[in-house]
């Protein structure tokens, strides 16, 4: 793995050149083995909270792990585009939009004692603002290459404060073009609902249930071109405690095995659907 300016990662995905980068900053990584018509996204599965911000954080580090969405970039390490964020989405969350980016509460909860100066804000937006022109670099070549793209935008979320059944997977459409890709994203609700899980834990498959797909990492994609699909994927934290801070290694390793087949078919197959 590379340490590269944000030039440098742009630089190398306009020339294809195959990598593995970690930002310069240390707020994001990407790798590229190969040059193919999809891309996985882990945005949320960072857990950097740089130190400056600690004593001003009223939220503990269990508190901000629980919100986090950790393992989500392991269930798609095997493929050959994954690029994921380092820091928490408590320092700024990637899945906003840059002016909502940086919290001042969190889940009910008062985030800061005191309000974050402005140059703290904006060394957190200018990595906001790093990532966001790497993501459109990727996908813009990818689509001049292939015509299309689909981009598996991998989330979590606590399935134990909910008060009712919810699934082990939720699939969010509302922001995507259903018309076109209805089919698709049926397809891949489908095949997720069919994963053989450890430990006797189901694998049951919605849309919409618990979460829309409202996030700005697919809003962003989806906005500036016109030919990407972002499946936004939520699993339930079937694969960890929740409550007791403890993560179940061989659930996750169950969920990228499988992904390893499942995701590639999916994707071929989209591709010989919608290329142009």
């Amino acid at each position: 793995m590379e340490r590269l300016s944000i030039s440098q990662i742009i630089s190398k995905i306009e020339n294809e050149d195959c990598f593995h980068a970690v930002a310069e900053d240390y707020s994001f990584t990407l790798k590229i083995d190969s040059y193919v018509h999809y891309v996985c996204g882990a945005v949320h599965d960072g857990h950097q909270f740089r130190k400056e911000l600690w004593g001003n954080c009223l939220h503990t580090e269990y508190e901000r792990w629980y919100e986090e969405d950790p393992e989500t970039k392991n269930m798609v390490t095997s493929h050959p585009i994954v690029i994921a964020g380092m820091d928490s989405r408590f320092e700024y969350d990637l899945n906003r939009a840059p002016e909502t980016a940086i919290y001042t509460d969190a889940w009910g909860k008062q985030l800061w004692k005191n309000p974050l100066p402005e140059a703290q804000k904006e060394k957190s937006l200018q990595k906001h603002d790093n990532f966001y022109k790497v993501v459109h670099a990727l996908i813009n070549k990818i689509e001049t290459k292939f015509g299309v793209c689909v981009v598996y935008d991998m989330h979590s979320y606590n399935w134990k404060r909910w008060d009712r059944e919810v699934p082990t997977w939720n699939l969010g459409t509302s922001n995507i073009d259903n018309n076109r890709f209805g089919n698709d994203v049926e397809t891949w609700r489908q095949s997720l609902s069919e994963l053989d899980l450890p430990n006797g834990i189901k694998s049951t498959s919605k849309v919409n249930d618990t979460f829309q797909g409202n996030g700005y990492f697919l809003k962003f994609i989806t906005q500036n071109f016109q030919n990407t699909l972002v499946l936004a994927t939520e699993i339930a934290k079937v694969y960890c405690d929740e409550y007791e801070y403890i993560m179940y290694p061989e659930v996750v390793a169950a969920v990228e095995e499988q992904l390893k087949t499942r995701l590639v078919t999916h994707a071929n197959a989209f591709y010989q659907t919608h290329k142009q």
